[in-house]
């Protein structure tokens, strides 16, 4: 399956379905303050999968052109309702056709297939802004921000009104999850590289952002990858975050590991 192709005509792995994140995966009314990328309704996605022939046990492949942020979200949006049968092309469309595997072009069709929504595990996500009850706990939380670091900083911000992080928020960009190549690094560069970006606090303790919930989706896959699991999401993001000018901002470079923990 592939998220994020702009039109049927786009090539694609034989027998592989073409979905948008926006449109189809995620096509929640945008309200301004509710992010770029709000989570659907669960029912709602349920019955999109399904007709993209997604019945449950059904083995999913996502990819996409190449680096895998948007795979990654959907991913992350199935799992979410309980359907764990579901991987990453590494390096995606890119690298399947320079390893001259056969391609297609234009839609391919599939028998409509029954999605459970009732499966859904609410505790992979997290509402920072609204203070969620993991908030309510007095744990400390690393929250992870997955922007390029000039954006992270504060330097620049070419999408959203207000530029800067979420107070307390350590980076970790989400292309250093990948090699030279585009690939995923090996679970063990992975580990090692999480430890020197989040410190000392456990995998579960952990709250994933980004612009708008996409690129998020791909450090949770590195930790998962990784074997760092229970990490969450935070799917309104920055684009959430930063619409509400009461909310706190911080600029600069911030912290790096054990020394930046969240209390909320």
């Amino acid at each position: 399956m592939r998220p994020g192709a702009r039109a049927s005509t786009r090539r694609r792995t034989s027998r592989a379905r073409s979905t948008r994140i926006s449109t189809t995966i995620c096509p929640v009314p945008r309200a301004g303050t509710n992010g770029r990328h709000p989570l659907p309704d669960p029912h709602t996605l349920a019955q999109t999968f399904g007709r993209l022939g997604i019945a449950s046990g059904v083995q999913v492949v996502a990819y996409d052109q190449d680096n895998g942020m948007f795979a990654s979200r959907l991913w992350w949006l199935l799992r979410w309702l309980g359907h764990d049968a579901v991987a990453v092309l590494d390096g995606g469309f890119a690298k399947w056709t320079a390893e001259g595997r056969p391609a297609a072009s234009g839609e391919t069709g599939a028998s409509a297939a029954r999605v459970r929504s009732d499966r859904r595990a609410p505790d992979m996500a997290v509402d920072v802004a609204r203070r969620s009850p993991h908030a309510r706990r007095g744990r400390d939380w690393r929250l992870v921000d997955a922007r390029a670091p000039e954006r992270y900083r504060g330097d620049t911000e070419p999408i959203d009104k207000v530029a800067g992080h979420i107070p307390g928020a350590t980076n970790h960009f989400f292309q250093w999850n990948l090699d030279e190549h585009g690939l995923f690094r090996t679970p063990e560069e992975l580990r090692a590289q999480m430890q020197a970006s989040l410190g000392d606090v456990p995998a579960d303790q952990i709250v994933c952002y980004c612009g708008s919930g996409v690129t998020a989706c791909h450090n949770l896959l590195a930790l998962e990858h990784a074997g760092l699991t229970g990490a969450k999401l935070y799917a309104g993001s920055w684009s959430e975050w930063s619409s509400d000018p009461t909310r706190p901002v911080e600029k600069g470079k911030g912290m790096r590991g054990s020394g930046n923990r969240v209390i909320w």
